[in-house]
């Protein structure tokens, strides 16, 4: 069960409940990612609310990566999700929120 004090998120992905979280590895990856941003300008490409596909892989990714899943971004890419790519969004806004804080 995820714990959200610890910035933990469930998902159904893939057809499976999984957790995900953004420890400090998973978003030291997403600043590699990125151009190797610091952790608040990582928080800040994410605030205006506009994300691609492959931002969404990744932070998906690096979410279950963080949370031990040993999933690569390619699998992530195939996994589906209710909503479609809504659901997708849905997902990682709560991750980046459950991370960084803000509402819910």
């Amino acid at each position: 069960m995820a714990n959200r004090h610890r910035g933990e998120i469930a998902a159904l992905l893939g057809g499976e409940r999984r957790t995900l979280v953004l420890t400090l590895g998973a978003l030291a990856e997403l600043e590699d990612a990125f151009g190797g941003e610091d952790m608040l300008a990582l928080a800040s490409r994410f605030e205006t609310g506009r994300i691609s596909a492959r931002d969404a892989i990744r932070v998906i990714g690096a979410g279950l990566r963080g949370a031990g899943d040993t999933v690569s971004d390619e699998e992530v890419a195939r996994m589906n999700v209710e909503g479609g790519a809504a659901g997708y969004i849905a997902i990682v806004a709560d991750l980046l929120t459950a991370t960084f804080g803000g509402e819910t």
